[in-house]
C-alpha cells in the first residue's frame, strides 16, 4: 500500500470539503451581519398596526399567541419580548414590532431567500447525524491545517523558516480580538 503523503492528504480532504467550506464562511459572513440586515429573508409586505397593549406584566406568549390570531397571521410563534421600550413578536414568516407607548408598529411579512436561508442553516442544525459530520469535517480541517505546514519541507517559505511566524499571528490576531475587544 501507497505511505499517505502529506500533501496528498492535504489536497484530498480539500477537495473534498471544498463545497463545505465554502458555504460555511458564506453562511458565517452573513451570520457577521444578521443585525443589520436579514440575509434569511426578505420582507414581501409591510403593514402598520395600531394595537391597545395590556400591562407589560401580561406580555407573554400566549398573549402573543392570540394577538397573532387576531392579526391574521396563521404561522407558529418562535418568541416574544421586549426590548427598548419595543414589543416584538417573531413568527415563522412574520414580524411583529409595537412601540410600548403608542401602541403604533407594524407587521413585517417575509419569504425565505433561496439558497441563503438553506446555507445558514449549517451554522444553526442541532440534528445528531448533522453534529457528528460537523466534528468530522472540524477534525478534517485540523488536518488541513497541520498538513499544510508539511507540504513545503526547507527553504525560505517553509513553515521552519516563515510559516511559523505567521501561524502564531494567526493565533495571537483572534485571541486579541476576544480577550480585548469583547
Amino acid at each position: 500500500m501507497k505511505k499517505i503523503k502529506a500533501r496528498n492528504l492535504h489536497r484530498d480532504l480539500g477537495y473534498f470539503y471544498i463545497g463545505l467550506i465554502v458555504s460555511f464562511a458564506f453562511s458565517g459572513l452573513m451570520m457577521n451581519h444578521r443585525e443589520y440586515w436579514h440575509p434569511e429573508k426578505y420582507t414581501t409586505e409591510t403593514k402598520a398596526i395600531q394595537i391597545s397593549l395590556p400591562a407589560e406584566e401580561n406580555l407573554n406568549e400566549k398573549f402573543a399567541e392570540e394577538l397573532g390570531k387576531k392579526l391574521n397571521i396563521d404561522d407558529k410563534i418562535r418568541r416574544q419580548g421586549i426590548k427598548k421600550g419595543t414589543y416584538k413578536i417573531s413568527f415563522e414568516n412574520h414580524d411583529v414590532e409595537i412601540d410600548m407607548k403608542t401602541g403604533r408598529g407594524e407587521i413585517v411579512s417575509f419569504t425565505k431567500t433561496p439558497i441563503i436561508s438553506q446555507t445558514m442553516k449549517i451554522h444553526k442544525s442541532t440534528s445528531n447525524w448533522w453534529i457528528y459530520y460537523s466534528d468530522i469535517f472540524a477534525l478534517s480541517l485540523i488536518t488541513i491545517a497541520i498538513t499544510g505546514t508539511f507540504i513545503i519541507k526547507a527553504g525560505k517559505f517553509s513553515f521552519k523558516s516563515r510559516g511559523w511566524k505567521l501561524a502564531l499571528a494567526g493565533l495571537v490576531f483572534p485571541l486579541i480580538f476576544l480577550f480585548v475587544f469583547s
